[in-house]
């Protein structure tokens, strides 16, 4: 028995967290950000032989599995006799940089062992079991439920796949990303949501009434600044591509910078960037498909 699953990352812009409901399926966030189709592909084999799991990553690796252990274990409470989950992770993503790869690897080992181990739950089950993941280990509030759906979103109400919803922007641009270094989520949850949250809430309502990706990029280095997580490094970033007409966002969270363009626009923005030698470079589509 073995299946395959895929899950985008994702770039939050600007964000409003609710972390005071019990049921961890009602806690999360509502902002604005998008999918991107770079993320993370998830393969399990189901062997018989015992009963428990092994997880290797592959591509950009985190010595942090909690939320696959998390995951891991709600699927074998469902299941009887020996069943061992031979998981393995491919990130085509960094981790720690804002890209939602928590997100994407909850979400795709949850598609790929539901498959594997024939536990037939919903889709809107499997999310589930992957939102509450990451509230548990402290991971993210709302990249499972924007990874679910894919696309460039709103989020307008809290909570996992089934409970918070979300408005699609259309799109055509491109991304591309700058990352420097990793920003522990789980450290600003613990310590600044206080101080984000009336302007998160403020900025998707604006958002709601524009549904402007350009106005999106303001909105979200305004919150950034707000928040006070710009570097220097991001700071020179942000000054090239400003200097030469584009817009930029931050990721949250991590020390990364981002901009949404015209695919013509690639070879210009990628020749700005070339300088920075200790950053990755990410270009990327929009992945309007979601976890599959």
């Amino acid at each position: 028995m073995q299946a395959e699953a895929f899950a985008p990352g994702h770039i939050t812009g600007f964000f409003k967290a609710q972390v005071e409901p019990e049921r961890p399926e009602f806690k999360g966030s509502i902002g604005a950000g998008f999918c991107i189709k770079k993320g993370v592909t998830t393969r399990v084999k189901v062997t018989t032989d015992r009963r428990g799991f092994q997880i290797t990553t592959t591509g950009y690796r985190s010595g942090n599995t909690q939320v696959s252990e998390f995951v891991a274990r709600e699927f074998l409470k469902m299941v009887e006799g020996n069943r061992f989950l031979d998981i393995v992770h491919h990130a085509e993503i960094p981790v720690g940089y804002g890209l939602g790869s928590s997100g994407a690897v909850a979400l795709s080992l949850a598609f790929a062992l539901n498959r594997a181990l024939g536990t037939n739950l919903s889709r809107t089950q499997v999310g589930q079991i992957a939102h509450n993941a990451e509230i548990h280990c402290k991971t993210g509030l709302g990249t499972v439920l924007s990874s679910y759906h894919g696309g460039f979103e709103i989020r307008t109400k809290y909570g996992a796949p089934g409970i918070g919803s979300l408005k699609k922007i259309h799109t055509d641009f491109t991304a591309i990303v700058v990352c420097f270094s990793p920003v522990s989520t789980k450290e600003f949850i613990r310590t600044e949501l206080s101080k984000v949250n009336g302007l998160g809430g403020k900025m998707v309502a604006r958002l709601l009434r524009s549904r402007d990706q350009m106005e999106f990029l303001d909105m979200s280095l305004e919150f950034a600044r707000y928040v006070g997580v710009i570097t220097p490094r991001m700071q020179q970033v942000i000054d090239d591509l400003q200097r030469e007409g584009y817009k930029c966002g931050i990721a949250m969270f991590g020390e990364t910078v981002f901009t949404l363009i015209p695919r013509q626009r690639e070879p210009e923005v990628l020749r700005i960037l070339e300088k920075y030698h200790d950053g990755i470079i990410i270009r990327t589509e929009i992945d309007k498909c979601g976890a599959r």
